[in-house]
């Protein structure tokens, strides 16, 4: 019997644990979650004008599993026709709808530069759909949803209803459901001069998201949808 290199038995350890570790693909059964924050210019999703997407890619560490946000990406929209705009929302997200330097583009255009990169994502973790992720999560939801209908976009990737909300998943780990707090508990820096901005509104819950699952997997293994 051919007794093993100590060496070579422990890069071998390695390679094994590193096999065991699912892939993205499996940790959310075939779906991809990706943090999405919408600014708008009200409540209402059907008559209310989305004003600016933001998207952020998640992804796996190689050989540990640890989500992480990788990639960020961002659009202005312009308000489709019709569309109402309640003075107090811009006031909350510090909008200005006909500023120049805004380069906003319309609906379907906005939603193609979104979807574009998701739909890669998607061919490159060899998932079936993306899940929205979002602090209230149903209201992004419905203005992505409501934004596809009006423009008829045929390709969303997004499924049409699931979600994964960190306002309950922050309220679950943190006993937080309020962004703001449930980010600060998690150990992570918060800017209240940057908030309400699309962009660090969805990369904070991006690393709220990310903080959660990652705890959840290291206190009680991740799990394996296959």
């Amino acid at each position: 019997m051919t007794e093993q290199n100590p060496a070579q038995s422990s890069a071998a350890d390695e390679r094994i644990q590193s096999t065991e570790i699912p892939p993205l693909r499996t940790r959310f059964r075939a779906f991809l979650p990706v943090v999405v924050d919408v600014e708008t210019g009200g409540l209402q999703a059907e008559t209310d004008a989305l004003l600016q997407i933001a998207a952020v890619i998640l992804r796996a560490e190689e050989g540990t599993g640890r989500l992480y946000p990788a990639e960020t990406h961002t659009c202005h929209v312009q308000p489709f026709e019709g569309a109402r705009i309640d003075p107090k929302a811009l006031e909350l997200n510090g909008i200005d709808p006909e500023h120049p330097l805004r380069m906003a583009v319309p609906e379907r255009d906005a939603l193609g530069k979104m979807f574009n990169p998701v739909r890669q994502e998607l061919r490159n973790t060899g998932c079936n759909r993306a899940v929205l992720v979002g602090h209230n999560a149903f209201f992004d939801l419905a203005f992505l949803n409501a934004a596809v209908t009006r423009t008829g976009f045929k390709r969303n990737p997004f499924h049409p209803f699931s979600s994964f909300d960190t306002a309950t998943l922050g309220g679950l780990a943190y006993g937080q459901t309020v962004l703001a707090k449930a980010v600060k508990a998690a150990g992570i820096e918060w800017d209240a001069k940057e908030a309400h901005s699309a962009i660090y509104d969805a990369e904070k819950t991006a690393e709220l998201f990310c903080a959660i699952v990652n705890c959840w997997d290291a206190h009680c293994g991740r799990p394996s949808s296959f």
